[in-house]
């Protein structure tokens, strides 16, 4: 026995057979619901992870890191300030843009739009529109064209595809003698795009800057600039670290300021729905609890034996306390390796059960989404599995400590 007596014994009770064999089933149930406990929160947690990762993605396919814009005029002499942002080693990328709202026309179809005018060969550099394009490419969007890319949503919305033609309105009039008429201007529908969010692929078209500068007259100038950064999450720091460069009297955003409401609400599901599951993992330990209690009950002539060849309370305290901390141990471990590989290989286990069971769970017009995205993040799962390891610990107090109390000669009187 190399090991300390009280490890051998904590070890010799978990394994025990016979007439004492329905212990070690208890033991064995408590592992598997802490194990299942904590496989199920991973998979959860990294279910959410995989929708907040998409999102984010598919958000940045769209929507710049940070964006730096005039207050109430345009950015003056816009290449000049582009160079000083590219001079920065925090920035990889800047483009040019204008932006302004305005009203699609298409027969009696009308539908309100974000209208962006990019520059064709700049506008890689801060976006990935190009590769969310199902009809046509960024070059269609020339000078002086009136072109226009929009998103397929909006285009079924219109009924309107590649080489149609839409009106566009401004909210932005003229005066004329006959009153204040809207500015309006056909444009041709050069692409379609699918960003897979219907803020986008419904409210958002892509116009040639210089067509956008002329319709809300900017003067040839760019409503801002926008910047891809090294760092995403440094991205609101970056563009105001920028502006006071330039001297203030800027409008700076970035795309997580953009869109908070959406990551607000995934953060706080995420911590309602890990508050919740640890409560499955707290029920779940609570079975070393009744466990350790039964030993304790089961073994109260070995505790009186033990104390009569002088083993100290704190070594029958150790003994009960290491029987429970292995099975919270184990069970854990079990778990962490169960839910990393379920979470891991979701999308093929969900992909197989459509085909199996026939049926479409993740519709793709419901959630934009035909798969089902997971992500696992090692400091969640090393959170999850010291949380469960230290719920289980806590419960061999009460049985241990109670163990450690029992008086051998009551004990030794009923043997």
């Amino acid at each position: 026995m190399r090991q300390p007596y009280e490890i051998f014994m904590a070890l010799r009770y978990l394994r025990a057979h016979g007439k004492n064999g329905f212990i070690s089933f208890i033991s064995l149930v408590s592992m598997v619901g802490i194990g299942l406990a904590v496989a199920v929160l991973i998979v959860v947690l990294s279910v959410m992870n995989g929708f907040e990762n998409e999102l984010q993605q598919r958000i940045l396919s769209i929507v710049s890191h940070a964006t730096v814009s005039g207050i109430d005029e345009p950015l003056e002499d816009w290449p000049a300030l582009r160079e000083r942002a590219l001079a920065r080693p925090d920035v990889t990328g800047a483009a040019p843009y204008v932006e302004g709202q305005g009203l699609t026309i298409v027969g009696e179809k009308l539908a309100g739009v974000r209208v962006r005018g990019i520059d064709p060969v700049l506008e890689r550099d801060v976006s990935t529109i190009s590769e969310l394009l199902q009809e046509g490419s960024l070059e269609s969007l020339q000078a002086g064209s009136f072109t226009t890319l929009i998103g397929a949503s909006l285009a079924q919305e219109l009924g309107v595809g590649v080489g149609d033609s839409l009106v566009l309105m401004l909210a932005e009039g003229r005066v004329t003698p006959a009153g204040l008429v809207p500015r309006m201007r056909r444009f041709e529908v050069a692409g379609l795009f699918e960003a897979g969010m219907f803020e986008y692929d419904r409210g958002l078209i892509y116009v040639n800057m210089q067509d956008a500068g002329l319709l809300f007259r900017t003067g040839g100038e760019a409503s801002g600039l926008r910047l891809t950064v090294t760092d995403i999450f440094l991205a609101g720091r970056v563009s105001e670290e920028f502006a006071l460069e330039l001297g203030g009297g800027f409008y700076i955003s970035d795309w997580s300021r953009q869109h908070s409401n959406f990551f607000r609400s995934i953060q706080i599901t995420k911590s309602i729905m890990f508050v919740i599951l640890s409560m499955v993992i707290a029920v779940a330990v609570f079975n070393i609890v009744s466990t350790l209690v039964m030993v304790v009950r089961d073994k109260r002539g070995d505790i009186a034996i033990l104390q009569s060849f002088g083993a100290t309370a704190r070594s029958i305290l150790t003994v009960f306390a290491t029987q429970g901390t292995f099975i919270g141990v184990i069970g854990t471990v079990l778990g962490l390796a169960l839910g990393v590989l379920l979470a891991t290989q979701l999308g093929d286990i969900v992909a197989f059960a459509e085909r199996s069971l026939g049926i479409d769970l993740l519709a793709e017009e419901v959630y934009f989404i035909s798969d089902l995205p997971t992500q696992v993040r090692i400091p969640e799962v090393a959170q999850i599995g010291g949380l469960a390891i230290f719920l289980a610990i806590l419960a061999t107090l009460y049985p241990a400590i109670s163990a450690s109390r029992q008086p051998p000669a009551e004990a030794l009187r009923y043997e």
